[in-house]
């Protein structure tokens, strides 16, 4: 904040406008550890855009200034929150991309068995069918077992 408490100044704007932007291109990566470290950058990004939003002033302890001039002491508790928060999924993360790396080797997210067909259809330029809805339980025909094309998928045919 400026001496003035007149608000934030562009140094902080731009170190919001950085970590955010740092955190959401980390986030479109499909590496584990680059998420994990999105994850980290957005949410101190976000943390210091809330603090920004608050009044500046004195510490808001009451009785030791007038009101007026303490500073507003719900940003500081949700941005202690929000910490709280980012701690618990930096850990899940970590265990999620530990394990990734333990059983593969590596901690790249894989495609799922519906996007590598959905690839595929648009390589050849087919169109998928509607799904009209009405049919009963045993008579959808797009319910198909996933089993056999998850076969031909390991083989490299084409499903």
């Amino acid at each position: 904040m400026t001496a003035t408490g007149a608000g934030p100044t562009v140094v902080l704007v731009l170190a919001v406008g950085v970590l955010v932007g740092c955190g959401v291109v980390l986030l479109l990566e499909r590496s584990l550890t680059r998420i994990l470290l999105g994850v980290i950058l957005l949410g101190n990004g976000v943390n210091l855009l809330i603090l920004l939003g608050g009044r500046p002033g004195a510490a808001p302890i009451v009785g030791t200034g007038p009101i007026e001039r303490m500073s507003d002491p719900l940003p500081q508790a949700m941005v202690l929150t929000a910490i709280v928060i980012t701690f618990g999924l930096t850990a899940f993360l970590l265990a999620v991309a530990y394990r990734s790396w333990y059983l593969t080797g590596d901690d790249e997210v894989p495609d799922d068995l519906e996007d590598r067909q959905i690839i595929r259809r648009a390589v050849r330029d087919e169109v998928g069918t509607a799904d009209l809805g009405g049919e009963g339980p045993g008579v959808d025909p797009e319910q198909v077992d996933p089993e056999p094309a998850r076969r031909r998928l390991r083989r490299g045919e084409q499903a």
